[in-house]
């Protein structure tokens, strides 16, 4: 006990066990003890009451596009952390394309990690990238503590990072499972695109009806077949047909080694509500209808769905089309990283779901997809990284608000619940009602 230097307490500790009035001690950025709530804290601590605020661990958020270095313009190391940070999120794993150079060898991974490690406001790790002609380059990034690698079945939108065919995907595959590699996959079938009907223009219903829900379907069900026959751990990204949820539920059933995230866009909003021409909407796979959304919400609670991450994939104003409101023209990505708890909670709430959930959701999982086994819950020997929330406070967007390096989002003029109050990482408080500190995130490896 004379050891602990903090202790925080709240009467709505989210913690693996469930939720109660608890003291949390923490000493040297480690989590001690979870106490209760009358525990007097040693002498030399010092005690942070919130009340009936909710602490929560940390978010972990596995799918983000940081686009740094390269296209800084997009976004970049200390606007997308501080975002993160301001949202409750403590971890996040940055995407290997839309910066350049993609991450797709060791020596770009140098470069990444150069860049990033002066700004990083929150822990960063990294993805490498699978691409048809860097096959023999994944076991040394792996080596260095990337941790998975991720590819495209349909092409990625950048030229520096092309898709994998049939045959290349197989040889990535079998390459990962070879030495216990996570294969993560942007799951949409190319020639079910290249089939759908393809129309430009401000239309949403056009823009939905050119990535149709076989494109997913198809390209996770053979994915599944490659991953059963070759005994690979593989992850589907962002899904978002819920056509789907058979398909992965049966392969899990049987034993294969695949598990699957969605997205707080496609889990609230719907493309009942995108207005034409609203392109700050487009993503792919897109935001589909209202009754799909049910489905995906039915596959979260029944645990086909694992976990959800934000995709947050940003750009600069003009590449959204703005001045068109051309979906096909404009870049496919949705701003949410400073929004995705309380877009969630709003929804989870409506819903009879927990706060409980959403923790195990939106951090214990991602973190165990990663590997990370100091993330992800409020238990002793964990990192102090925490969330502290008041979920009965409401707040509407302004995206002027926002610390994404472009202040553009879907969420704009929506009231959300659950205000992000402070957020901590390793004992220490990072952010706090909007104010941020400098930055003491780390860079982190693979652990296993």
């Amino acid at each position: 006990m004379s050891d602990w230097d903090l202790v925080l307490r709240s009467t709505r500790v989210i913690t693996p066990a469930g939720t109660r009035a608890a003291s949390v001690a923490v000493a040297d950025g480690k989590i001690a003890a979870v106490l209760p709530y009358e525990t007097k804290p040693p002498a030399g601590a010092r005690l942070e009451d919130f009340g009936d605020d909710a602490l929560l661990p940390g978010l972990v958020d596995t799918h983000v596009h940081v686009n740094d270095p390269g296209r800084t313009e997009w976004e970049g190391f200390w606007t997308a952390t501080r975002a993160a940070a301001a949202g409750g999120i403590t971890t996040l794993l940055d995407m290997p394309l839309n910066s350049l150079p993609p991450t797709t060898t060791t020596g770009h991974l140098a470069t990444k990690r150069e860049v990033a490690r002066s700004k990083a406001h929150i822990d960063v790790g990294f993805w490498g990238g699978a691409v048809p002609s860097n096959v023999k380059d994944l076991r040394p990034l792996h080596d260095a503590g990337v941790f998975g690698f991720k590819c495209f079945l349909s092409p990625s939108g950048v030229e520096e990072f092309p898709e994998l065919g049939q045959e290349e995907l197989a040889r990535s595959m079998a390459e990962t499972a070879g030495f216990g590699g996570l294969l993560i996959v942007h799951a949409e079938d190319p020639h079910h695109l290249e089939s759908a009907p393809q129309q430009d223009g401000p239309r949403y219903a056009d823009f939905l009806a050119s990535r149709p829900r076989d494109a997913e379907n198809t390209a996770i069900e053979g994915l599944i077949a490659h991953a059963k026959r070759l005994g690979a751990r593989v992850h589907v990204l962002h899904l978002s047909s819920s056509d789907a949820l058979p398909l992965i539920a049966a392969a899990k059933r049987d034993g294969v080694r695949i598990s699957v995230e969605s997205c707080p866009h496609f889990l609230t909003l719907t493309a009942e509500e995108v207005p034409d021409g609203a392109t700050e909407f487009k993503c792919c796979p897109p935001i589909r209808e209202a009754e799909n959304q049910d489905a995906l919400w039915q596959g979260l609670i029944d645990g086909t769905i694992d976990c959800i991450v934000s995709d947050h994939s940003p750009c600069t104003p003009e590449l959204k089309r703005f001045d068109t409101g051309d979906f096909a023209a404009a870049w496919g990505g949705i701003s949410s990283l400073q929004l995705g708890l309380p877009a969630i909670w709003t929804e989870a709430r409506k819903r009879g779901r927990s706060l409980e959930d959403v923790a195990r959701w939106m951090s214990a999982a991602p973190a165990e997809l990663a590997g990370l086994a100091q993330k992800g819950a409020i238990e002793a020997g964990r990192d102090a990284d925490f969330a502290v929330l008041a979920p009965d406070e409401t707040f509407t967007v302004d995206p002027a608000e926002l610390f994404h390096r472009n202040q553009v989002t879907a969420y704009a003029g929506k009231t959300l619940h659950g205000v992000v109050k402070s957020t901590w990482l390793r004992g220490v408080r990072i952010a706090d009602r909007g104010t941020l500190t400098e930055p003491t995130g780390l860079l982190l490896e693979r652990q296993n």
